[in-house]
């Protein structure tokens, strides 16, 4: 099974001065404003970065839920936050870490099992598998 996503963007004008646009194919997003202002000087708009942030996060969240229904677990709660580090290089700037937050209840386990299985969902969800990039995790069973 192959399945295609898209996202597009338009860009107008140089990097500082510039204005740009990021629409999705659901229409989620579109034509919503990010530039360099809202990249690297915290302005209001959107960035590369907080798409990856919330991407990762969602990912991560769907594959724990699908390796916990394998172990006959259903979560009754999941609530995951990724922040994605971008830094500055000797060869321009770079993506180089991804930490998720999980803060979960899950009723019917115990921590060392969900310790395990919350790995597994880091390392094998596809957009981990796509970041070339330090993922750490810190996941909490709460309840």
């Amino acid at each position: 099974m192959k399945i295609n996503r898209s996202g597009s963007a338009v860009w107008t004008g140089g990097l500082k001065d510039g204005k740009g646009a990021i629409s999705t194919q659901s229409g989620a997003l579109d034509a919503y404003p990010y530039g360099f202002a809202t990249r690297f000087e915290g302005q209001p708009g959107s960035n590369p970065e907080e798409l990856i942030a919330a991407a990762h996060a969602s990912c991560f969240t769907m594959a724990l839920s699908l390796i916990l229904g394998e172990a006959g677990l259903t979560a009754e709660k999941m609530e995951t936050s990724a922040v994605v580090t971008l830094e500055k290089q000797d060869d321009g700037f770079a993506v180089t870490a991804s930490k998720l937050t999980l803060k979960a209840t899950i009723p019917g386990t115990d921590d060392a099992t969900f310790q395990e299985l919350a790995g597994k969902a880091k390392a094998n969800c596809p957009i981990s598998k796509l970041l070339k990039a330090d993922i750490s995790l810190d996941a909490e069973l709460l309840g």
